[in-house]
């Protein structure tokens, strides 16, 4: 490494606080879209030279760009040619690039900047080195990651401050970018941070007051390249940690990433459970969420933090596993049990999460098109006895066996949707062969058990996906009777024939609305 690439890592190592020395920084900042646009907007306003890149080409890009060249952007380059190669600014190589999460290490521009030796950091990192700024109260991090359930936790987490009276915001993947908190007039006491594993793969320096990994689940695999990258991404969350680091005691990967994680001295490892907890866990005692972590009398007491009723009708065991980690989050942060309970109470569950949208003859129908991937899917299920269950989509390169093995016992019928639900399809016929299966994107309701690998591939009609889900949800109706509960929880992506998983959901809940209403009016039973 020559001399000029040791002045700009030492440079970038200084680089630790808003108020650092950022002007003349040259950034290429690869994304437009939210994360992108927070963290171009904020170097900018740091005064560094930031170059913009992105493959779209949409209004929406063009619209974030020109606002981004007003604003003092060097250059914003758009179209596939521009994310092929690193852009020069001012004539030179960049010595920063700030990627947004989604692009993965390989991605062209990416992998020539790792050839290049130039570093490489997430909006994430950007936002932790420049939290603290002079005149302003710097906010606490509190980290939640883990397959599925960080959004409602993250929630939960942000609602559980609130009711003590903090200044509190749940931001990072949940929607709002943290650079975006971080320079928001209202100075927070402390931000509720969403992480994705993309954004924890391009995170070095993090050192939360407390974390947790909520579980872990074969996901994302097509990203990162192997199940054991996606696992060490996930693990990152524990880094630095400061205070208590919250894992799951019902998985056993989560202990581990604790156990090996890298902490502030001091720093405890906290179990949740949906048991009966140990000593230094929180868990579950007839009907309440308990907490043997945070009290002095923990060897032989528990203090009661809420509930299993004030969590709702409808609360299944994964919500009470997140509402537990998020406890233990609070409490590390020196909540009283009482808001604890009330920040559960105050909650107000994201749409597309198990979410009821009619009972209607008897039957319960449920949307949880959040339910990206097998893990979510199967919390799902588990939550149901009887199940007309409408699945399929973007795999992301993860398997089904596991989940159809398992859950086939719930199982009255299975309506497919998806592009491509192949790899779903032959689950179901090994592990579930005698569930009538149905390809509703086709048109087809005939039960296609016999051929469903077949029936499931030629799902990639060009219907669309309004229409598809409604012929799912007629299909569904055939097969559910008084007692059954019929569950869209996808275990997939939905960017085939949606534009996103509450695209998803809607269309979900404008079927089920008009097959109900449409029934009400014919007197249909």
């Amino acid at each position: 490494m020559g001399c000029a690439a040791v002045t700009v890592s030492s440079r970038l190592e200084n680089l630790v606080t808003w108020d650092s020395d950022w002007a003349g920084l040259r950034v290429a900042v690869t994304g437009i879209g939210v994360s992108g646009f927070a963290a171009a907007d904020t170097l900018i306003e740091l005064g560094a030279r930031v170059v913009v890149v992105d493959a779209a080409t949409s209004d929406t890009a063009k619209a974030s760009a020109d606002t981004l060249k007003i604003v003092g952007a060097a250059d914003v380059l758009l179209g596939e040619e521009a994310v092929t190669r690193i852009p020069r600014i001012d004539g030179e190589l960049p010595e920063l690039i700030v990627t947004s999460p989604g692009w993965r290490p390989d991605q062209a521009l990416l992998a020539a900047a790792a050839r290049a030796h130039i570093p490489v950091w997430g909006d994430v990192e950007l936002a932790w080195r420049v939290r603290r700024r002079e005149g302003r109260k710097t906010a606490d991090w509190l980290a939640i990651t883990g397959t599925n359930g960080k959004t409602t936790t993250v929630g939960l987490t942000e609602s559980m401050l609130r009711a003590a009276g903090l200044k509190a915001i749940a931001v990072g993947n949940v929607g709002t970018p943290i650079l975006d908190a971080l320079r928001d007039p209202v100075e927070y006491d402390v931000l509720a941070v969403e992480l994705s594993s993309f954004q924890l793969h391009w995170a070095e320096s993090l050192s939360p007051v407390a974390s947790v990994c909520l579980n872990v689940a074969e996901d994302h695999v097509d990203w990162h390249g192997s199940y054991d990258s996606y696992l060490a991404d996930k693990a990152k969350v524990y880094e630095g940690t400061q205070k208590a680091c919250i894992y799951n005691a019902e998985q056993f990967e989560t202990e581990r990433m604790v156990e090996n994680a890298d902490v502030v001295e001091g720093c405890r490892a906290i179990g949740f459970t949906t048991n009966t907890p140990a000593i230094s866990m929180l868990g579950v005692v007839e009907n309440l969420l308990v907490d043997r972590a945070f009290i002095e009398e923990r060897r032989d007491s528990a203090a009661e933090l809420a509930a299993l009723s004030d969590l709702g009708a409808l609360a299944p065991r994964h919500m009470v596993a997140n509402a537990l980690a998020a406890a233990g989050l609070v409490r590390a942060y020196g909540v009283d049990p009482s808001a604890v309970r009330q920040g559960i109470r105050d909650y107000v569950p994201g749409d597309h999460r198990i979410q009821p949208v009619a009972r209607h003859n008897g039957v319960l129908w449920i949307n949880d098109s959040k339910a990206t991937n097998p893990h979510a899917a199967a919390a799902s299920l588990a939550a149901f006895s009887k199940v007309v269950w409408i699945a399929g989509g973007l795999s992301k390169g993860v398997t089904y066996d596991d989940l159809v093995r398992e859950q086939a016992h719930r199982l009255k019928a299975v309506v497919l949707i998806g592009a491509d639900s192949a790899s779903l399809a032959e689950a179901l016929r090994r592990h579930a062969p005698d569930v009538p299966v149905i390809a509703a994107a086709s048109g087809d309701t005939e039960e296609v058990q016999s051929a469903a690998t077949e029936s499931a591939t030629d799902t990639g009609s060009t219907l669309p996906g309004e229409q598809v889900m409604a012929l799912a949800v007629a299909a569904a109706a055939r097969h559910a009777e008084s007692g059954d509960t019929v569950l869209m929880a996808p275990a997939a992506a939905s960017m085939d024939q949606f534009s996103s998983y509450a695209h998803r959901g809607n269309a979900f809940i404008e079927a089920v609305r008009g097959l109900v209403e449409g029934q009400a009016k014919t007197g249909e039973e």
